[in-house]
């Protein structure tokens, strides 16, 4: 009987493998329309870039205009064709509007990127219910009400592809990024949710957990508690090439994935052996996080409850420049501005 389990779960697994080698299509983006959300800035205006550098057009989502403006400057000057739209992601009327918008213009919607995102940092114990609410406002319910608004017009468009930027915090929580883990988890559970449904009408969803990137976006995260000393471990460990990954590299592999209607991406190789040894081994994790979690910052008095900008904390934090030197060198470059 075991054995007959085994031979028909083997089975399973191995159609699945062919069906999915078969169902794959290359999706060339010359021409292709993409919605790239939270794409003025960091990780989204690298995938604009690259998408743009092979014949895309590109429809950028954000909150601020002035950040929009040096975005499309900049795509525009080489030769691309841009569209901006001033959109408040948790609201789903700004949305709705937002995707109108870019059909009216462009005529057409092949592709969609949830890309944008927010980052608390703190201990739990500084950590508010709005804090969570907020995370999932901007993690799950904007790629949800986005997603159902964009689906119409995907539907039209042959091997249309859905992108969804999660984190290596949706599939392990790590200490000290609760609302973050929370809410990623969410972003990850309807990802993979709609993967299968929405293969059989040739719409082709990629899931992507990353790990730490260096996009310069450090100092653009929100940190509680003791400010300087949560900054330092974090713009740390954002800026470190053995634990984080070229931006440039991680919005190739994306793009490559994309291409390729990957079901699943986790990058780098460190993300992708951590996700493993949680699946194999999730006690052993736990209780390896737990003492990493050891090595953070304390919580501190009423003052941790206050949530400040990483360009505010990092006056507060001790961390060597040499430590944050390639995540700094990108804040410039992929338009991550003080005040932003």
């Amino acid at each position: 009987m075991k054995r007959t389990l085994l031979f028909s779960a083997g089975g399973v697994v191995g159609a699945g493998w062919l069906l999915s080698r078969v169902a794959r299509r290359r999706f060339d983006f010359a021409d292709k329309v993409f919605l790239i959300t939270g794409g003025s800035r960091g990780l989204g205006l690298v995938l604009a870039r690259q998408i743009c550098s092979a014949g895309g057009r590109v429809a950028l989502l954000a909150r601020k205009q002035a950040e929009l403006d040096r975005a499309a400057e900049e795509l525009s000057e080489r030769g691309a064709e841009v569209l901006t739209v001033t959109c408040d992601l948790t609201n789903p009327q700004e949305i709705e509007q937002a995707v109108r918008t870019i059909i009216e213009h462009f005529g057409a919607l092949d592709a969609v990127i949830n890309n944008a995102g927010i980052i608390e940092v703190g201990p739990y114990q500084h950590m508010s219910r709005e804090d969570y609410e907020r995370a999932m406002r901007v993690h799950f319910w904007a790629p949800y009400h986005l997603t159902m608004a964009a689906l119409p017009h995907l539907r039209r468009r042959p091997e249309a592809r859905i992108v969804n930027i999660t984190s290596i915090g949706g599939k392990i929580a790590v200490p000290h990024l609760a609302p973050y883990c929370a809410s990623k988890f969410a972003a990850v559970g309807f990802s993979n949710a709609l993967r299968p449904e929405l293969a059989r009408e040739r719409i082709y969803v990629t899931t992507v957990a990353p790990g730490m990137m260096r996009t310069g976006s450090h100092v653009n995260a929100q940190f509680k508690g003791d400010h300087g000393a949560e900054f330092s471990w974090f713009a740390a460990s954002a800026g470190l090439p053995l634990i984080s990954m070229k931006a440039e590299r991680a919005a190739a592999k994306i793009l490559r994935a994309c291409k390729r209607g990957l079901p699943f991406l986790g990058m780098p190789l460190s993300t992708k052996f951590a996700i493993a040894a949680d699946a194999l081994l999730p006690n052993t994790t736990a209780h390896a996080l737990a003492i990493a979690n050891r090595l953070l910052p304390s919580p501190t008095d009423d003052s941790g409850d206050r949530l400040q900008s990483g360009w505010a904390s990092r006056e507060d934090s001790n961390v060597p420049k040499w430590a944050t030197h390639f995540a700094d060198r990108n804040i410039a470059r992929n338009n991550e501005t003080n005040g932003a």
